[in-house]
């Protein structure tokens, strides 16, 4: 067993005395990164990043414990998107006056997203520009910034495709919110695809990364499956992009 897949088991043992159920997975975290208590005092601490506040478009991935988060994004009239659940239709946008007054929590959803969000190719992104600030969960984040996800690398897919196309880079601002269970506290050397994130927020502070390594850049083709690539459109549609289809 590798050495993330073990951290992953220990931190997941952790994680299920302040995880909340979700309403498919239960708490089956190999297939979602589940909403915990005091969420909504980590997305306090993003919320009150002077970077966060001058960000005018942020990425927020699909993660439960993102829900408040993307519920006061919505509220403040932030524009956003997110990943759809696998990236399997893609990406939703959130544009100011998209969601109703009163729906901010249900749009926040993930299936509320689907709802109210507005599916966008990756070319109308990149038409945005540079993207100002990320948003991630993790099923676990080293205090030296290495993230582990669920072990799917579907971040790490996101990201491949932004650097693609220019929209980040080594100064994009990237926090990882978890629960303090999920912070392993000692110094871990990221893998070839590991992003590497510049805050931890949790319930009790905010943690700032200092990075010892730079991030990826582009997505690794040859790491993908032919079924994976036909499956993700964003994929489908980068190779057209780059004239590699």
């Amino acid at each position: 067993m590798s050495k993330s897949s073990i951290i992953r088991q220990q931190i997941w043992t952790k994680l299920k005395d302040v995880a909340k159920p979700d309403t498919r997975f239960d708490l089956n975290f190999a297939e979602v990164i589940p909403d915990f208590e005091g969420s909504e005092i980590a997305a306090d601490r993003i919320l009150d990043m002077q970077k966060c506040k001058d960000a005018d478009f942020l990425f927020i991935t699909p993660d439960n414990c993102l829900v408040d988060l993307r519920r006061r994004l919505i509220e403040q009239e932030k524009t956003f998107f997110m990943s759809t659940y696998g990236i399997y239709r893609g990406f939703l946008m959130i544009e100011p006056g998209m969601v109703p007054k009163g729906a901010e929590l249900y749009a926040a959803w993930l299936d509320g997203m689907e709802h109210f969000g507005r599916p966008v190719l990756l070319e109308e992104i990149a038409a945005h520009g540079r993207i100002d600030f990320l948003v991630t969960g993790a099923s676990a984040v080293s205090i030296d910034g290495v993230r582990f996800g669920k072990g799917h690398g579907f971040f790490d897919l996101e990201w491949g495709m932004f650097t693609d196309l220019g929209l980040v880079g080594e100064d994009t601002p990237v926090v990882a919110a978890v629960h303090d269970c999920q912070v392993v506290h000692e110094k871990l050397h990221p893998s070839a695809t590991d992003i590497l994130v510049d805050y931890i927020a949790t319930p009790d502070k905010l943690h700032t990364v200092e990075r010892r390594a730079k991030r990826p850049h582009g997505v690794i083709w040859d790491l993908l499956e032919p079924k994976q690539i036909d499956q993700t459109p964003p994929l489908r549609e980068l190779q057209r992009i780059k004239g590699i289809a």
